[in-house]
């Protein structure tokens, strides 16, 4: 046998099967699953984030599942910081199964990560307020103004990277590209690592993302947002900007209908299934993708 660690790591876009497929890996092979998507690791919100359900974590060990509560912000160097602390504690004949739909949680795992400072949470506020309001176009200028290194890299200015490279920047005074130089080696590096990508035809994920949000609201979605309001937490939060948070608290609140509700949703998320796919193409064009039917939720 090999002396080598293994580790599965199964990427997608949402609503795509592949929690589903690592169960089932995991049942088969004994292995624990580890969560690596960057929303799932918040509290209150199983049913909004699609984490797995108490019966699914029953079958298998699960692990950084509703670990954060939603009030605190939870970064990718304290992902990486927590996944080095689990997989020591993991019996090394076990495989590691990782299974989410972050880009940047993959790429530390195979390719390694920058450890770029924590930034205060007051800083990325002022931040997140500044672009909130600014389409992508608005986005890229403003990085341009103020790190134009980052800006030429970027082929897209998705909110998050943008709040983060400038929060970066105005909380150290150092673009985000100098502590990027001081790239840390993949956690993975020397283990056997099996890659997947669960791929469906986009027409199949769109059917697939409109059921499950539909159903989402009928399974304790909106009890969920109840409790997560409720916390009265400042609305920055990473937890208060998850898809079905602002449509279903904006409903509550009588400033939309339910079907209204249901519908921005809906289009929020296929709108992130794009930008999942577009990370996975650009990314992780070298992963084997496995190609899924159309199937039942």
């Amino acid at each position: 046998m090999s002396d080598q660690r293994r580790a599965v790591l199964i990427a997608g876009p949402t609503a795509s099967g592949k929690s589903a497929l690592a169960l089932a890996r995991a049942r088969q092979s004994g292995g624990v699953i580890v969560n690596a998507d960057s929303m799932q690791v918040y509290d209150t919100l199983r049913v909004v984030t699609a984490r797995p359900s108490v019966e699914e974590e029953g079958m298998a060990e699960h692990a950084l599942y509703g670990a954060v509560p939603a009030g605190q912000r939870f970064s990718t160097g304290q992902w990486v910081r927590a996944v080095t602390a689990l997989i020591a504690q993991v019996d090394p004949e076990r495989e590691v199964i990782f299974v989410g739909g972050t880009g940047l949680y993959f790429d530390a795992l195979t390719s390694g990560f920058a450890d770029v400072p924590d930034v205060p949470a007051s800083v990325v506020l002022v931040v997140q307020q500044e672009i909130d309001a600014l389409d992508e176009a608005g986005r890229m200028a403003k990085l341009l103004a103020e790190d134009p290194d980052t800006a030429r890299r970027l082929k897209v200015a998705d909110p998050q990277r943008v709040v983060r490279a400038l929060a970066v920047k105005r909380a150290t005074g150092q673009p985000i590209s100098h502590f990027q130089q001081d790239q840390q080696p993949g956690l993975l590096d020397d283990w056997h690592i099996e890659k997947t990508i669960v791929w469906l035809e986009r027409e199949v994920l769109r059917a697939r993302i409109a059921k499950r949000f539909e159903a989402m609201f009928e399974s304790g979605a909106v009890e969920e947002v109840e409790a997560l309001m409720a916390q009265g937490l400042d609305p920055s939060l990473p937890a208060m900007k998850a898809i079905g948070v602002p449509e279903i608290s904006a409903w509550q609140a009588g400033r939309m209908t339910r079907a209204e509700a249901i519908d921005r949703a809906i289009i929020a998320t296929h709108q992130y299934a794009k930008r999942q796919r577009t990370w996975f193409r650009n990314r992780m064009a070298d992963w084997p993708r496995l190609e899924m039917e159309a199937r039942p939720l």
